[in-house]
């Protein structure tokens, strides 16, 4: 495969799964497509040889911290502290979106949108992105054991919100399957 095949299939498998990870980072559709934009554009320019074994933990990991210094540098908003860019990530989206999520997947995403920001962000790379363990723990800078961690209490925390969610929709709906 060729240089702009790769690219082109790299792009293809992981934009998506990338745009959803910048939005949450930056709260801001626009900026998500400039990071993703950008970090495409460094992947041009890296050595292939250099990023492919572990180019799911590449991306991810630039897109990160291009979100970062977008907040930092306050290109596109106002500059945000380390705290306040995490707690954005827990920020549910428009209701229109959350709407749409709550039909398709059965409210999940907006459970997920409750759980502690390190937890979501550790799900999504891992369910979204299709990354594993190991480069969950190189994309947030933490150790494999504490990515298990995180994975492990937030789908418990998932679990039990679910099942206290199925038992108030029964509760509403007089019990009627």
């Amino acid at each position: 495969m060729n240089e702009d095949d790769w690219i082109g299939a790299a792009l293809a498998r992981h934009e998506p799964a990338l745009l959803a990870y910048a939005r949450r980072l930056t709260g801001d559709p626009d900026a998500a497509r400039d990071v993703v934009q950008d970090t495409f554009l460094k992947l041009c320019r890296q050595a292939r040889s250099n990023v492919e074994p572990h180019l799911a933990e590449w991306l991810f990991t630039v897109c990160r911290n291009a979100a970062h210094d977008l907040h930092r540098k306050g290109k596109r908003m106002s500059a945000l502290s380390e705290d306040q860019m995490a707690a954005r990530t827990a920020e549910v989206e428009d209701p229109a979106s959350v709407a749409a999520a709550s039909d398709a997947d059965g409210g999940m995403l907006a459970l997920l949108a409750k759980l502690p920001p390190r937890q979501q962000e550790a799900l999504r790379l891992k369910f979204h992105g299709g990354l594993s363990y190991k480069e969950i723990a190189g994309v947030m800078q933490t150790s494999i054991g504490n990515v298990g961690f995180l994975v492990h209490v937030g789908l418990r925390s998932l679990r039990e919100r679910m099942a206290v969610e199925a038992v108030r929709q029964n509760e509403i709906h007089g019990g009627a399957a």
